[in-house]
């Protein structure tokens, strides 16, 4: 998957994250919320990646 496909994910990720976590507390769903927190720290790490490939695609093509 290219970086901008990983962080577009992330980005997804997070949001959906988020809303899951807001619509937990609302209803006081703990598993709600639980799962909106890893699909938010899913999110982050898709991001990271993305992150990580464009800097060694900067670092390759400097090279």
């Amino acid at each position: 998957m290219s970086s901008t496909g990983d962080k577009v994910k992330g980005l997804a990720n997070e949001a959906v994250g988020n809303v899951k976590q807001g619509v937990g507390k609302a209803t006081d769903n703990t598993r709600l919320q639980a799962e909106g927190k890893l699909q938010e720290k899913k999110g982050e790490a898709q991001q990271a990646v993305g992150k990580a490939k464009d800097a060694i695609k900067k670092g390759v093509d400097k090279a």
